[in-house]
């Protein structure tokens, strides 16, 4: 269970108990060096990274994931806290809880939950930049170099704790207390002037990359009230860590001088969230939720909540009816520029979408190719795919629809075609090796099929599942010298990675 990660790895909470909150804001200063280089912190991340990948709640979404890479690149691109060689990955966590976490290496999570609470743009910026902050500043590394056993305890820990989350939310509670309640006990002081130097540092992030700095303070105040009139249901970080008049004073006398800035939000991030709210709870309850606001009015972009309506109706399996919606949807882009401006579209052709916001437009066309697979019409998606991957080539949200349709319409050739030079440039992305392996086994190629699933299970983090696959792609053993040494150096390779692992838990 993520929860169950955020709150074990005590990975600096964008919102934390402060008593005796000093106005002083310290300059910490890189101390961590000496114990933790930027190599075993980017293994570290990627150790702790592959538990997230292979918990249910990892949010395998491109369209969300591209978009929170967009707006995180976009924070450190005008900031000049980065190092040039600071990696950075931003990722969404299924969570209805309010909740964000930042992770050694770069690593940056974000709950559904938080997204959607954010009321524009510049409130989730404000997270991000906080959470930002606390990577540029290498929190967690002093964190590890002050009670370094501990913390590889700590990381032991946490993958039986996730494992056990999946059958037994309390057998991971009671794995949490035991191992866990000294050291988050022991790191809440240090912590505290990590908050501080992370609202300071990411109030100027936020502000240097174009946003309304009044985002930090709003948001956090209005997470103040969410736990102080909704006890049984505030706030995750709320319950836990409560936030004190003192810090959201401190920010907003920071703010007060600032100048006025209106910052539109932007139509991705409008999207994005209605994407989030329709995979929230139960489809049927997503779908009425969203007829609902339509049918009152109750929304502030018609075209946005159409959107979010038919990834509704899709995930509820009501096909007919998500193309009848994108007919209006249509009909809305057409009529209403203030939704957007829709040019030289005639329906039942591929959609033509002029957005400034490139992810947008690649999402809108996205969505009409999958409401014209759902209704089993493959020839006409096949187009709709084919033009929009032309002006969107790396959206890969288009580029997994486009290989599972022509899957679908029985071309596993021109498929794998399709799929192999994607991972020429795509080397991360376990649902474009799932799609490669579909295409060798509708080719009968068993080898590579158990190949390419090996990646899969890889990119996941089941190293011992990967290890099978590759053994039993030896057993085939039908390919030529070159693909057989590859596979048996790629088995080599993952078995030094899973005994280092082992060594690392003991």
């Amino acid at each position: 269970m993520i929860m169950i990660l955020i709150r074990l790895m005590v990975v600096l909470p964008i919102l934390i108990s402060a008593q005796g909150y000093a106005h002083e804001l310290p300059e910490l200063g890189d101390i961590s060096q000496a114990t933790l280089t930027p190599y075993q912190e980017r293994q570290l991340g990627l150790q702790i990274m592959r538990q997230i990948r292979a918990d249910p709640r990892y949010l395998d979404d491109a369209e969300i994931a591209s978009y929170l890479s967009n707006l995180g690149h976009k924070l450190i691109a005008n900031s000049n806290e980065a190092s040039i060689d600071q990696t950075f990955e931003f990722f969404a966590v299924q969570d209805p809880s309010i909740n964000a976490f930042a992770l050694p290496g770069g690593f940056m999570g974000f709950n559904s939950g938080l997204i959607i609470a954010a009321q524009s743009e510049s409130e989730l910026a404000a997270v991000m930049s906080h959470e930002i902050a606390h990577v540029t500043q290498k929190h967690l590394a002093r964190m590890i170099a002050e009670q370094k056993y501990d913390w590889v305890k700590s990381i032991a820990s946490l993958a039986v704790a996730i494992l056990a989350a999946r059958s037994s939310a309390q057998a991971s509670q009671a794995i949490l207390v035991a191992s866990q309640a000294s050291i988050i006990q022991s790191k809440l002081d240090f912590t505290r002037k990590h908050e501080k130097e992370a609202d300071r540092i990411g109030l100027n992030i936020l502000l240097d990359a174009g946003f309304d700095p009044q985002g930090m303070p709003t948001f956090f105040e209005r997470l103040q009230k969410a736990g102080r009139f909704h006890e049984t249901g505030a706030p995750s970080y709320l319950r836990t860590h409560p936030l004190t008049f003192e810090r959201i004073a401190d920010i907003q006398n920071r703010t007060r001088e600032m100048p006025y800035r209106q910052v539109p939000d932007s139509i991705d991030f409008l999207l994005v969230r209605a994407k989030l709210r329709a995979l929230q709870g139960k489809s049927y309850e997503a779908v009425a939720q969203f007829k609902t606001r339509l049918e009152e009015k109750r929304y502030n972009n018609e075209a946005v909540e159409r959107y979010g309506y038919i990834q509704a109706l899709l995930r509820d399996k009501k096909a007919h009816q998500a193309n009848a919606e994108l007919n209006r949807l249509y009909q809305v882009l057409q009529s209403d520029p203030s939704a957007s401006v829709l040019s030289d579209h005639v329906l039942g052709k591929p959609i033509r979408i002029e957005y400034k916001q490139l992810i947008a437009g690649a999402m809108m066309e996205t969505l009409a190719a999958d409401v014209l697979v759902a209704n089993d019409k493959i020839a006409e998606a096949m187009k709709t795919y084919q033009h929009a991957l032309k002006r969107y080539p790396q959206h890969r949200a288009l580029i997994h629809g486009y290989g599972r349709t022509l899957i679908q319409n029985k071309k596993p050739q021109a498929a794998l075609e399709f799929i192999n030079k994607q991972l020429q440039l795509i080397q991360d992305d376990a649902q474009l090796f799932g799609l490669q392996a579909q295409c060798y086994e509708l080719l009968g190629d068993k080898m590579l099929e158990h190949r390419a699933q090996a990646e899969v299970y890889f990119l996941k983090g089941h190293f011992g599942a990967a290890i099978d696959q590759l053994k039993t792609a030896l057993q085939h053993g039908n390919g030529n010298f070159y693909q057989l040494s590859s596979i048996e150096a790629r088995l080599k390779q993952l078995q030094t990675l899973k005994s280092d692992e082992e060594k690392a838990e003991k």
